[in-house]
């Protein structure tokens, strides 16, 4: 159990390596933790509000093996702002100041582009916004302030966003539990793409609380207020998978290797005081993939859990909770040894 917050977290993010993960917290705090022994690498200080997303560059292990220094990590915070820091030094190279709040930031595969979702408040509509990214060392701290591309929403705002794994869409999820896919050319015209998504399903009928890719692209996970789950085809958007449970999620992830999904959620964290862990159903759950069964569940947080991430290497997952602690939970050799399809009937990890 790590210990380096005051307030609930709001998203963890390993890094590509796994050797790091960062988090992100109500205590307006970005930390750094080593993976292997859960020791604090340090801290990010500048936000003046909560941090709500964070996410770090896929060439962020490079610098730390081979003192390679294009190592980026970008924070959105109810401040408003949006930051750029170098990994190493913890030195914040640019700031994007905005009307409201950012709620969510991430990276495309290169880490050449971020996209930025803003907050829908005082008269301000709900945005996307796209920016390139300066990656030369020598000029990093000189970021363009007009975005490449803006997304607004006149209906149902978006709550969580990603790049698809070739960065040539975008994928949305809503607060009324749409998610919409939009085309995107990294490379093409800049401007204002009002209302110009591809297409989009009704996945959920509450706000979608996460949406993370899978390990190859090829689909999705996302959780929901609704208390469900589900697996979702990346290219055309169709649910092929349900998890359906019996208390609010906030966050889900696929195994890499493993055919399992892990959902976090909890009833809310006003109620947390007048129940029992047990009873506000704080645990982490495991379904099973293929067969939509629940096979088990891990507890260890005293409160909801906020968010989740997995390992690269599928090797451990952590959690983020509204207790203010980050667990690393790493799977013993019987994880990978079990047989998930029954004893007569295997299939090999590269297939699942």
């Amino acid at each position: 159990m790590l210990s380096g917050h005051t307030r609930s977290l709001n998203q963890i993010k390993f890094n590509r390596e796994g050797d790091l993960l960062f988090s992100v917290s109500k205590d307006n705090l970005v930390n750094v933790w080593y993976t292997h022994n859960g020791e604090r690498l340090g801290t990010y200080n500048g936000h003046n509000g909560t941090v709500w997303s964070v996410d770090v560059d896929s060439t962020s292990h490079k610098y730390l093996l081979t003192t390679v220094s294009t190592v980026l990590l970008v924070t959105g915070s109810a401040d408003n702002q949006v930051r750029l820091w170098n990994v190493q030094t913890g030195q914040c190279l640019y700031v994007w100041e905005f009307p409201t709040a950012a709620k969510c930031v991430a990276f495309n595969s290169d880490g050449t582009q971020i996209l930025i979702i803003t907050e829908e408040r005082m008269g301000h509509r709900g945005a996307l916004r796209v920016f390139n990214i300066n990656r030369d060392p020598a000029t990093w701290t000189k970021q363009k302030d007009d975005p490449r591309r803006t997304i607004t929403f006149s209906g149902s705002k978006a709550t969580v966003a990603a790049f698809d794994f070739f960065d040539q869409h975008i994928i949305t999820g809503h607060e009324n539990g749409k998610v919409a896919l939009y085309q995107h050319d990294k490379d093409g015209e800049t401007g204002i793409d009002a209302e110009l998504e591809l297409q989009h399903v009704q996945a959920h009928s509450e706000p979608i609380t996460d949406l993370q890719l899978s390990w190859d692209g090829s689909y999705f996970m996302t959780s929901s207020k609704d208390k469900s789950s589900h697996l979702i085809d990346a290219a055309s958007l169709e649910v092929k998978k349900t998890y359906a449970t019996d208390t609010p999620l906030n966050s889900a992830i696929s195994h890499p290797t493993r055919p399992y999904v892990i959902m976090g959620g909890g009833q809310e964290a006003m109620s947390v005081t007048t129940t029992s862990s047990r009873q506000g159903k704080f645990e982490s759950r495991f379904w099973h993939k293929v067969f939509e069964e629940e096979c088990a569940r891990l507890p260890g947080h005293f409160g909801p859990i906020n968010t989740l991430a997995i390992h690269p290497l599928g090797t451990a997952y952590a959690s983020g909770g509204e207790d203010g602690y980050v667990r690393i939970n790493w799977f013993d050799e019987s994880f990978f040894k079990s047989k998930p399809y029954g004893a007569d009937f295997e299939i090999p990890d590269e297939d699942q």
